[in-house]
């Protein structure tokens, strides 16, 4: 088993029940606190999930960025990226490429989408094409695909190194994901307010130059990740060679927004550059 670094000594003092909390280079687990294999609700870290599952079916042929979906106008790769202009439940707010809305309904369609492409349910796909590839067997998703996943934080870990070493999707589609769609587009970073600009990739949100943020200072603006409001994140540091996974029992409020940057740069300052 991992050590417990100094790093995640911090997590005890959490305001939660449970807290597992794991850091990870690409090859293996570095140190952990706290009960890896319990699955928690993982939220909207679901996204990450089914945003895998969307981008290997893009590989696959099954779909393509540019098939429309959404609204009119809207393709696969606007609602990847929060620009289709859909609000948060499915409101028509604005037109796509104007704005980065934050819509767990865009993930929805994603769904919805998939499913009738693949003609399975997209649970199925899911599983098929991310989950089970990348060991992730404690990780269910039923439900909404923006928000229904159940997992524990060993399998966001597997998942961290499989974003800092791709073998499911290729380099080239994570480079393409990680990197910025629609550059340019304001909006709000729930959570953390109005963000000029407010940089998203195929699915990952991007940290970028943003200020406030959930992860630290530290962190490179090549981070890219998710949380979710059950307070649960994974993140991936690429220049840093290192992925942080927690998942808890308290929803995200202002005791995260304070904790997780603090618990981010003392993770980066005690393994950052790690190879191991």
């Amino acid at each position: 088993m991992p050590a417990v670094s100094s790093a995640l000594q911090g997590v005890e003092q959490w305001p939660v029940r449970t807290a597992a909390v794991g850091v990870t280079s690409a090859t293996a687990t570095l140190a952990s606190t706290g009960p890896l294999d319990r699955a928690l609700p993982l939220a909207s870290v679901t996204k990450l999930l089914t945003a895998m599952a969307v981008l290997v079916a893009v590989e696959e042929e099954t779909l393509a960025l540019d098939d429309p979906a959404g609204p009119e106008g809207s393709t696969v790769a606007h609602l990847l990226a929060h620009a289709s202009g859909l609000g948060l439940d499915g409101a028509r707010i604005t037109l796509p490429g104007r704005r980065r809305i934050y819509s767990n309904a865009g993930f929805g369609i994603l769904g919805e989408v998939l499913a009738a492409r693949a003609g399975i349910p997209f649970e199925d796909y899911a599983t098929e094409a991310v989950l089970q590839p990348l060991g992730m067997s404690g990780t269910r998703i039923a439900g909404h695909p923006g928000w229904g996943a159940v997992g524990p934080a060993a399998d966001l870990l597997a998942l961290g190194r499989e974003l800092l070493a791709p073998r499911v999707l290729s380099p080239a589609m994570l480079a393409r994901a990680t990197t910025v769609a629609f550059p340019g587009l304001d909006g709000v970073l729930p959570g953390f307010g109005r963000q000029r600009p407010n940089d998203w990739g195929l699915g990952f949100e991007l940290r970028d130059g943003k200020a406030p943020h959930w992860t630290g200072p530290a962190n490179s603006p090549a981070t890219f990740g998710h949380f979710g409001r059950s307070g649960t994140f994974l993140w991936v540091d690429p220049i840093a060679g290192l992925a942080c996974a927690a998942v808890t029992d308290r929803d995200f409020g202002p005791w995260a927004a304070e904790a997780w940057p603090r618990l981010s740069d003392q993770v980066l300052a005690s393994f950052g550059g790690s190879d191991s």
